[in-house]
């Protein structure tokens, strides 16, 4: 069942139905998915990113595993994307963390040839079909921001993670989302916000999303000035 809508938000504007919170590691994506499903009172829809039982040993060895890796994720992400609310649902409202879109992204990225060969048959044999998101956030940052954030939450494994890692990462987002047109995008600066712990950062994201207009837009704030 969802949490009950905040009415002061809702009232007076149409929120979009389904939004997707996307970035590299350490943006801050499940975080301001989670701030934005309380706000306008949608269902959380998370990756259960962290019950990966090869992630560790990936960061940890550089590499290793990579195959085992990305086909639990492959999995699970398509096993939360066909439990999901369905379109047919009139009160299925919900933030997510994650597009189904970047499965491939990392496993461009993290796959020799012969097992992104693999993979791809795999992932032409699940089909997922998820939900079209009404509005994609995609949240960007430098490496030295994502590093320090990463060190802030504290996860063991994570502190493995090499700058040159995740410049790569941080541009195969760029690339993903330079074309993208699968959906309305914000692109949002997110080096010095914070979402986590600023009402008013969070606010002022949700005036931007209210007058955007057309299918992409810039949010660059000022925090200085929020």
């Amino acid at each position: 069942m969802r949490a009950q809508s905040n009415r002061t938000l809702a009232d007076n504007f149409e929120w979009p139905r389904h939004l997707v919170v996307e970035g590299p590691i350490g943006v801050g994506k499940t975080t301001l998915a989670r701030r934005l499903a309380k706000a306008l009172g949608h269902s959380l829809l998370l990756e259960p990113a962290l019950e990966n039982p090869f992630l560790d040993r990936f960061y940890l060895s550089k590499g290793a595993n990579a195959f085992q890796t990305q086909l639990f994720f492959l999995l699970t992400r398509a096993q939360v994307i066909a439990e999901a609310p369905g379109d047919d649902l009139l009160d299925s409202r919900l933030v997510a963390d994650f597009l189904m879109e970047k499965d491939r992204l990392f496993a461009q990225l993290t796959l020799d040839e012969n097992e992104f060969s693999l993979y791809d048959r795999i992932h032409a044999a699940l089909s997922p079909n998820p939900q079209r998101p009404d509005l994609v956030i995609y949240l960007q940052a430098p490496v030295n921001v994502l590093q320090r954030r990463i060190r802030r939450r504290g996860i063991s494994f994570e502190q493995a993670i090499e700058a040159s890692y995740l410049e790569q990462v941080a541009l195969s987002y760029t690339r993903l989302f330079h074309n993208y047109d699968q959906a309305p995008l914000l692109v949002v600066n997110a080096a010095e916000i914070d979402f986590a712990n600023s009402p008013a950062h969070l606010q002022a994201l949700l005036e931007h999303i209210k007058r955007m207009e057309g299918g992409r837009s810039y949010f660059n704030p000022n925090p200085t000035l929020i």
